[in-house]
């Protein structure tokens, strides 16, 4: 791995040219303050994710943390304002990479028996973005989703890249999920539910969305339990990059009409 641009200050540009395929398993693979529209949308082709620091104590531990592997070249910098902030927002590329095959998401029994019963349940998708990023920012700590990145989510979602699934009852919006859509992955970047089980209703809704537009994976970022649960299994980065570098396999954006929740619970 480089440790900075090459010569050049465009972020997009670095992350199109950048390989994250020796980066490190157990820390970031780089860190670069640039959170636009761009730069954002080129990092996740590249295969990478940020989570922003909520403050300066943040960034400042950031620097202490990681900054002998900086120095030893093994996480790559990029500071194309030369202003000293790119221990701001760390990007990570996690080895393996949970993903969950579009035609393999569980909703787990009786959570289907449960949700044929709710009449009153709805999903959509791409009707509510930017109240989704909203909710999803509500009460999280780390505050990782900060005001910047939610504008850069919005743009890229203005561009028709990124993507939400919301679940609705009785016309309120009580869950969702949003991510980024990068060739046949949707990588995923944050859910939430105001009722029980609201969030793996709007994962469970999305992937069948995308699976329908061509899409094939869904792409997790973190491990854990609840993503197991989900159908999520670990795939070994290589093979993850390979399915963004994919030629020929763009998936379109899922269809975003309004549909039963109801209809998750019967097998397609």
């Amino acid at each position: 791995m480089s440790t900075g641009a090459p010569g050049a200050t465009d972020t997009a540009a670095w992350w199109a040219a950048v390989d994250l395929s020796a980066a490190a398993a157990d820390g970031p693979a780089a860190f670069c303050a640039d959170l636009g529209p761009a730069g954002l949308l080129a990092a996740y082709r590249a295969g990478a994710f940020p989570m922003p620091a909520a403050d300066d104590y943040a960034m400042f531990m950031n620097e202490a943390r990681w900054e002998d592997r900086v120095a030893a070249g093994s996480i790559a910098i990029v500071d194309p304002g030369g202003d000293g902030e790119a221990f701001r927002v760390p990007w990570w590329s996690p080895d393996p990479r949970p993903v969950i095959e579009v035609g393999a998401v569980r909703l787990g029994s009786r959570l289907a028996r449960r949700l044929r019963g709710r009449d009153g349940w709805t999903t959509t998708a791409d009707r509510a973005f930017d109240e989704v990023t909203g909710r999803c920012a509500e009460g999280r700590r780390p505050t990782w989703l900060t005001q910047e990145l939610r504008g850069s989510l919005s743009a890229v979602h203005a561009m028709g890249r990124a993507h939400s699934a919301e679940v609705w009852e009785d016309g309120a919006l009580v869950g969702g999920v949003f991510g980024i859509r990068v060739g046949p992955v949707l990588s995923l970047d944050s859910m939430f539910g105001l009722r029980p089980d609201a969030a793996r209703i709007a994962v469970v809704d999305l992937a069948r969305r995308f699976a329908e537009a061509g899409g094939l994976l869904l792409d997790a970022q973190w491990d854990s339990p609840h993503i197991r649960s989900l159908g999520a299994v670990g795939m070994p980065r290589a093979r993850y990059l390979g399915f963004l570098g994919s030629s020929g396999e763009d998936a379109g954006p899922p269809p975003g009409d309004e549909r039963p929740a109801a209809r998750l619970g019967i097998d397609p």
